[in-house]
């Protein structure tokens, strides 16, 4: 099935049978993604008299409880619910699934005190105000060591607030990034690139969302796409998330 969608005037056209899943595939231990220090993931049966829910271990059914911290535990997609004192939840916040992106590949620049980050100039050569509704970055070098990297205490590149601010004034509702946080990882509670892009607390922009923690692979090519995030239903700020994306053509 084909669908077509415009951009900058132009008509493009994407094929809903070839999907680019850009999610990190969450999977329980430690050979996976995580940060913020979060306990991994468990999968372990329900356990209940002689029930066990695991047919590895005899039983009829696989009946699994399931622990994790969206997070950090992999891909997730969050709300302003993330840092605001009033309660937004994702399953509140997104009510449409569907929007034209951009992905973009960028290498954060080092600092004179050794961060790495993402710069307003990097942004400005690349997008266009009103261009799209989201926007896609991959960070460079890109490799699948971002699969599994514990990023706890490494001090993983971010984005500085003046960045993300441009994004808005672009009119990007949606940031996807293969990063833990937007923001540096001990920042003292600044929050200040959360803060820009929901624009919180003055005018809460309650329907955009931060993806992070994705994953895409170097044969994906920068350019235009038709993005689909999908997330459990969550009334949290935050849910895991599988988005994928679908190249367009003209």
């Amino acid at each position: 099935m084909k669908v077509l969608t415009t951009i900058q005037n132009k008509a493009y056209q994407a094929d809903l049978s070839q999907p680019i899943d850009i999610s990190i595939p969450l999977v329980q231990g430690l050979e996976t993604v995580n940060c913020f220090y979060a306990p991994p993931a468990a999968f372990f049966p329900v356990r209940a008299g002689d029930f066990v829910g695991s047919t590895q271990e005899g039983g009829l059914v696989n009946f699994m409880n399931v622990r994790l911290n969206p997070h950090g535990n992999g891909t997730h997609t969050e709300c302003v619910g993330h840092i605001a004192k009033e309660i937004y939840t994702i399953n509140q916040s997104l009510q449409q699934y569907h929007f034209t992106a951009k992905l973009i590949s960028v290498f954060p620049q080092k600092q004179a005190n050794g961060d790495r980050v993402i710069e307003k100039w990097q942004l400005e050569e690349v997008l266009q105000k009103g261009e799209v509704q989201s926007i896609i970055i991959r960070t460079l070098p890109n490799d699948e060591l971002k699969l599994k990297t514990n990023y706890s205490g490494a001090n993983p590149p971010y984005m500085y607030h003046e960045a993300v601010a441009y994004l808005v004034e672009c009119g990007i509702e949606h940031l996807l990034i293969d990063l833990p946080s937007v923001d540096r990882e001990e920042d003292e509670g600044k929050l200040l690139a959360h803060k820009a892009f929901w624009q919180y607390p003055e005018n809460p922009r309650t329907h955009c969302t931060i993806s992070e923690l994705i994953y895409v692979p170097n044969e994906v090519k920068d350019g235009y796409f038709l993005l689909n995030i999908q997330t459990a239903s969550f009334e949290l700020d935050v849910s895991p998330s599988k988005p994928v994306v679908f190249a367009l053509k003209e």
